[in-house]
Formats: structure tokens, sequence, C-alpha cells
């Protein structure tokens, strides 16, 4: 089968592998179109076919991280174990996934909110989604709602500044170490909670 025959969600998915290979390989900053489509194996048309710009392409990249991220979250619980081990077990599933690509990370994490108010709107539904997650673990496992929706969405800021701060300082495969403090953090807030 030739690149042009396939079906469109597979030439999205090897621009997204494109734009993945080229970030982890340069940076954001320096991954052009043309390094995207060489990467992917496929035309500079198929990539307009699919995104406007490079910018959506890094927003499209973005949410399909997060979507597999949200996934080692989700398969890291066991409904047999008390919600607060499970969640320092998810945490440190999903610490210890973003650890393994540091250059792909930092775009994820920082370059996305240098696209403006697109960028902060996917981060917004990349962290809410991860936040209805912690809700649902935690409030279904928990007894009396033990969570409130705009808690944890801080929570997960409050997360999601710890790696920031890891990115910065250089110590991202420290991430899955992280899981403790994070874990102490939910916890801390979901006991504050009114029963």
């Amino acid at each position: 089968m030739h690149v042009q025959d396939l079906p469109v969600s597979e030439h999205r998915s090897r621009l997204l592998e494109g734009m993945a290979q080229s970030v982890a390989l340069k940076g954001y900053a320096e991954t052009t179109i043309a390094d995207i489509v060489r990467e992917a194996g496929v035309s500079r048309r198929t990539f307009y076919e699919h995104f406007d710009t490079r910018a959506d392409c890094l927003i499209a990249l973005y949410e399909a991280a997060s979507r597999n991220s949200l996934r080692v979250l989700q398969g890291a619980i066991d409904p047999s174990r008390d919600w607060q081990v499970q969640v320092e077990q998810a945490l440190g599933a999903y610490l210890q996934a973003l650890a393994r690509n540091p250059v792909l990370l930092r775009t994820l994490f920082i370059d996305i909110l240098g696209l403006g108010a697109p960028g902060l709107a996917a981060r917004r539904r990349v962290n809410q989604a991860i936040a209805g997650f912690m809700l649902e673990v935690i409030n279904t496992r928990h007894g009396p709602p033990a969570l409130e929706p705009d808690m944890a969405m801080a929570v997960v800021g409050g997360i999601h500044e710890l790696v920031l701060q890891a990115i910065e300082r250089g110590h991202v495969d420290a991430l899955p170490e992280l899981a403790g403090q994070a874990a102490r953090l939910v916890r801390a807030v979901a006991h504050m909670q009114p029963a």
C-alpha cells in the first residue's frame, strides 16, 4: 500500500508521530513542516489536509499524548486497593510515562503555552479530563463526595507545576519520585473538603 492510499486517520497518525519525532530531535522551535512531513513519510499537501498550521499539529499531538497519559492513569488503578494507594500508584505510572521522553515532555508542557489562547484551551481540556478521572476515582470509592471539581482541577494544576519545575531544573528523570508528594497533595485536599 502506498502512503497516498492510506486511510485519513492513518495519515493523521503518521503526521502526529512525525511531529513527535521531529520535536524529540530538535525541539518545537526548530521543527518545520518539512521536518514533520519527512518524518511522517507523507506530502506537504497531506499535512495541509489535516492541519492549517504547525501549531495545530502540536495541539493535536498534545491532546493525543495526553489521552495516552490518561490511559496510563486509568490502567494503574486497582479497585481492590484503598483509593489513597490507587492514587499513588496511578500518579507513579503517569509520572514514569512522562519521564520517558524529556524533549517531547518539555514541548508538551512548555511550548504548548507559547501558542497563546489555543494552547491554553488545549491545556485546560487535558487538565479537565485528568481532574474528572481523579474525581471518579476518589469520589466513587471514598464515600460522600471527598473532592469538589474545582479542587480536583487545582490539584491537577499543582501536580503539573511540580512537573514544570522538574523540567526547568533538568530533573525529568526524577519525575517518578514526585509520586509521593503528588499523592500527599491529593490526600490533603480530599480530606480538607466538607463532608
